[in-house]
């Protein structure tokens, strides 16, 4: 918080006394501005009230006295002498609900006063300046920026040390550091290696077995490692630590959160949906495409239509304001979060910025925003949730949602028959015009492959159909001749998070985003600086999810490879070759390596879209394999290591770290629980609930032994070790979370119950193993935690220790929490 410059109480009063409204400041009165005004209206005024962000939000200055005494859209904001009477006091106060400024969060109790003390003294301000100038987006400088240029091949280049490099992309980071004229770092150990890919690939620690055979393997470094990393990435537990990082960018919550923080008592199913794909290496464009569009992609049987439906889950997982009573501004919020999510997560490009005005740093206009956003306008979003309307405060509504055929999925939630729903009408509309148009494009002399395609394609669209006839064929009601519908959805049937086709209609774009305040109509389309990526053009009757889908997964779009291959690559060394992960815009960080970055993201592509692929072949590099050892000379032509010269400490997550301790204390269940963490029908607030109320779960939930994917998001009560550990805010797209190094860290690994029982339990099963002495079994003890053999120090002082009381139990406890609450515990070499 800035620090406010606080005057005795006789000179606040000269203040006043000396100066008339609009009188020349006094000296007194300049010092009191510049030492309280000016700096607060820079830090929390200027980004949208200033001539040199070229934004007056609101037809408002605040960088002049010019600027505010000329009032803005909504009249005067400052009545110099009246403080009362200003409307800018009453939208600091919030005291006015249509107008709250900063509109993100509120100013301090002592900046509030501050600026009524201005106020009130006749606002004097020295700063002279004029109007602000639209500036307007300069198309050909947008046209050159790196990140909108197609991906290219890059050849790799030559390096002197040619023994060094383990794959193509060991050559692009060797050339660079030989440009410097300095040299890799040595490589890694075996035991730092193989700690190192298996916390990567999987979030657990390797057992002391699978140490131990890697260590006496007497193959090639190349070939033990590849054994390694096949074992790695065949096994369950890395999907569930890669759909993890997944579901940080799609903002995964189990819970609506803000306002009335409602349970979203069926996202698990997208959880699902995600860690089984990473874990199948479902094609990187064809996630994207089910997740986008899964409900109107052609399906091979019921099961896949099932998932394909659940993959949309995405778009319905947003934070929601449910206490807006407005549906337009609700409606708008909403396509809001999906158009910020689709960009940021798929294209790293913030569209958000772009809902008021046009981007500030982007090519970007406003009405782009608004043509891409008409998609989604057309799309029908069940979240399960609704905003209060009509002083309804039934929040949770399950005919809000998408019934699966329960018939098909591996464990059947309820033994009713499932009639024939409502949402079954559009979607036999939606596959008769997909037939009728694939058949017209039968017609057109087209090669032989996309002929089998297009037949392919019909094949499974009428069998689709067929499916839905046999349904309706079911109960018949008076009502209806040809189907039994039910008005309400029964909350126990299986049910799920997605979105479906809507009414389709384009969007009027919103003058300052004000929802009430409509300008003209933007058909739909995709922004106008992507036309050289021939993106396809929308249908009429169609919500247009479909053609996103092919337009973001095609070759020629320049950023959906490059953006996954980033985030790939800083999980894997902490930090992206685009350092800010979910922004490739002007506003972005350059490309430390940007032939590396094409040269995979291509590689990518033609290996498939594989992302089991990609991360083979990264930690079989020998960039990957590099120790973390400092070298003074190249420290000092590269501190922060942006070649690449060495490996990056980088710090365990806070599921990483809690699953390492359960197993540790061989707590672990593997298996993945059977459904989600809340009863079907549960339905709570949870900003009222108190954690363990029945029909609930806590949210610090710690304890449990399943593995921290598993456990409830609920937005807002986040479990304790999880806020601690710097857990992802799952309001929002995180493809980077924030690293802190603070005490209650370090208190909670010494003083929590959880790490206390999970220390004792890992000493009784270390006590428990046949070893011959004290000795082997402290060796065992750090092979057990650290994957590595304690020093001879560290022997001698855990020996000493050991001895030092006649309670095993006790000893070990302390001496496994200690190891525990190292740093070297939380952190990977």
């Amino acid at each position: 918080m800035m620090r406010l410059l606080v005057f005795p109480f006789a000179v606040t009063l000269s203040l006043f006394a000396s100066h008339a409204v609009g009188a020349e400041p006094t000296e007194s009165q300049l010092v009191f501005f510049e030492a309280n005004i000016r700096p607060l209206l820079v830090k929390h005024c200027y980004q949208c009230h200033s001539i040199e962000s070229g934004e007056g939000k609101g037809g408002l200055l605040l960088d002049s006295k010019e600027g505010w005494s000329s009032g803005g859209d909504s009249g005067d904001a400052i009545q110099p002498g009246d403080a009362r009477g200003s409307l800018l006091m009453d939208s600091v106060r919030y005291e006015n609900a249509d107008l709250q400024m900063p509109p993100k969060y509120q100013l301090a109790e002592p900046e509030i006063e501050a600026i009524e003390t201005w106020i009130n003294m006749g606002a004097p301000d020295p700063r002279v300046g004029g109007k602000v100038t639209k500036k307007g987006i300069d198309w050909e400088k947008g046209k050159s920026h790196w990140a909108f240029q197609p991906i290219s091949n890059p050849t790799p280049p030559p390096t002197k040390d040619t023994a060094w490099p383990r794959d193509d992309l060991d050559r692009f980071v060797l050339a660079k550091i030989e440009d410097a004229k300095i040299a890799p770092a040595p490589d890694a150990t075996r035991f730092a290696l193989i700690r190192r890919v298996t916390l990567d690939l999987t979030g657990l620690p390797p057992s002391v077995a699978e140490v131990g055979e890697f260590i006496c393997d007497q193959e090639s470094d190349d070939a033990a490692l590849a054994k390694v990393v096949d074992r790695l990435l065949s096994s369950n537990a890395f999907g569930e630590r890669w759909g993890r990082h997944w579901l940080d960018v799609a903002r995964y919550a189990d819970s609506v959160g803000k306002t009335r923080n409602v349970a979203f008592p069926h996202a698990w199913r997208y959880r699902n949906y995600v860690i089984d794909s990473f874990n199948q290496d479902k094609p990187y464009d064809k996630f994207i495409a089910e997740q986008l569009a899964g409900d109107l992609l052609a399906s091979t049987s019921g099961k896949d239509r099932n998932e394909k439906i659940i993959a949309t889950g995405l778009l319905a997982l947003g934070s929601m304001d449910l206490n807006e009573r407005d549906q337009d501004q609700f409606n708008l919020d909403r396509i809001d979060d999906q158009m910020d999510t689709i960009g940021r997560a798929m294209m790293g490009l913030t569209f958000g910025c772009a809902r008021c005005h046009d981007h500030k740093f982007d090519p970007i206009s406003q009405s782009d925003y608004y043509a891409m956003a008409g998609i989604f306008a057309s799309t029908k979003t069940l979240s399960g949730q609704q905003n209060r309307q009509g002083g309804s405060k039934q929040y949770y509504q399950p005919n809000l949602l998408v019934r699966l055929d329960e018939s098909l999925t591996s464990k059947p939630e309820v033994s009713t028959p499932k009639p024939f729903d409502k949402s079954k009408r559009a979607e036999v509309a939606v596959l008769k015009n997909r037939i009728a148009k694939l058949q017209n494009e039968q017609k057109k002399n087209l090669p032989r492959q996309q002929q089998e395609r297009l037949t392919l394609q019909l094949a499974n669209l009428n069998k689709q159909l067929s499916e839905i006839a046999k349904q309706s064929a079911a109960p018949k009601s008076k009502k209806n001749k040809n189907f039994a519908i039910e008005e309400k959805t029964d909350p126990r049937a299986v049910l799920a998070m997605a979105v479906t086709e809507g009414k389709v209609s384009n969007l009027a774009l919103r003058v300052r985003g004000e929802p009430d305040v409509k300008g003209d109509v933007v058909p739909r389309a995709f922004p106008v600086i992507f036309k050289n990526t021939s993106p396809p053009s929308l249908s009429s009757d169609e919500s247009g999810r479909l053609e996103l889908a092919q337009w973001l997964t095609s070759p020629k779009h320049p950023l959906t490879a490059r953006v996954m291959v980033n985030r790939v690559w800083a999980h894997l060394f902490g930090r992206g070759l685009v350092e800010t992960v979910d922004n490739f815009g002007a506003s972005g960080a350059l490309p430390t390596h940007p032939e590396l970055l094409d040269h995979l993201s291509s590689r990518f592509m033609k290996d498939r879209w594989s992302v089991k692929s990609l991360i083979r072949s990264i930690v079989l590099s020998r960039t990957y394999r590099l120790s973390g050892e400092h070298i003074a000379e190249n420290a000092t032509v590269d501190e922060d290591n942006q070649l690449h010269w060495r490996a990056n400490l980088r710090r365990l997550e806070a599921e990483a770290i809690r699953d390492s301790l359960l197993a540790a204390g061989g707590l672990l269940e593997t298996n993945r629980p059977g459904a989600g963490p809340f009863s079907r029908d549960f339905s709570a607030d949870f900003s009222k609930l108190k954690p363990g109320k029945k029909g609930g779960a806590a949210p610090d939930s710690i304890a449990q032994p399943t593995r921290s994917v598993y456990l409830p998001v609920v937005r807002s009560k986040l479990p304790g070790m999880f806020t601690v550990f710097d857990f992802a805010e799952p309001d929002q797209v995180n493809g980077q979370r924030d690293v802190t190094t603070v005490p209650p860290q370090a208190l909670f690994m010494l003083n929590n119950p959880f790490v206390i029982d999970v220390s004792r339990r890992a000493a009784e099963r270390i006590l428990k193993q046949e070893l011959k002495d004290e000795a082997t079994r402290i060796r065992y003890a750090y092979a057990y935690t650290l994957s590595r053999y304690p020093t001879e120090a560290e022997t001698e002082r855990a020996t000493v220790f050991l001895k030092s009381e006649a309670d095993q139990i006790k000893t070990w406890s302390a001496l496994t929490q200690a190891i525990y609450s190292s740093a070297e515990f939380r952190y990977i070499p």
